[in-house]
């Protein structure tokens, strides 16, 4: 299977949001319950600012969307355009860890290296960007692969502003 990878323009940004509405019905199922899948939807999705500031990234297998991902300069840890609490302040990147944010892959692509190749890409931006530390906030289904990638579990957290308790890692790693 040939990954390959762009920046995520405006005009991405339906399909994105059904590729996200499906890895968070299919992969999250097993993880937690029907009632925080929903709620799940209401706190996490596309943040279209990643878009906006050239963070986000899509990753293609002949031309069909696999995935999506991408980094962030600013406060936000998660969260969609509609998501409660969002931070848009920037970070500094002497003191402060990147965002890594809205990693979603297709469930027909999953366990097929998109979500390493995303994180790769994150990573070697907030890098480039002058970053020594990222961060994100991973789903249950989602900590084996971040653990995999390095990351370790900095504290755990309930979100339940979506309706029902979702359990969240925030995890980081040094770059």
């Amino acid at each position: 299977m040939t990954l390959t990878h762009r920046l995520a323009t405006p005009a991405d940004i339906p399909a994105l949001t059904a590729l996200m509405d499906q890895a968070i019905g299919e992969l999250q199922r097993g993880f937690l319950s029907a009632a925080q899948i929903a709620a799940s939807r209401k706190l996490m999705g596309l943040d279209s600012q990643l878009v906006a500031d050239g963070t986000y990234f899509v990753v293609e297998q002949d031309g069909r969307i696999a995935g999506c991902g991408g980094w962030s300069r600013r406060a936000t840890l998660y969260g969609g355009d509609h998501s409660p609490g969002r931070d848009a302040h920037g970070l500094d990147p002497a003191t402060d860890a990147a965002r890594v944010r809205a990693m979603y892959t297709h469930p027909d692509f999953a366990r097929r290296g998109v979500g390493r190749l995303i994180l790769s890409l994150c990573e070697a931006a907030a890098r480039e960007a002058g970053f020594a530390r990222v961060e994100l906030a991973g789903t249950l289904a989602g900590q084996p692969l971040y653990e995999a990638c390095g990351y370790t579990v900095l504290e755990r957290l309930t979100d339940d502003r979506g309706g029902e308790p979702v359990p969240l890692a925030i995890m980081g790693k040094t770059l």
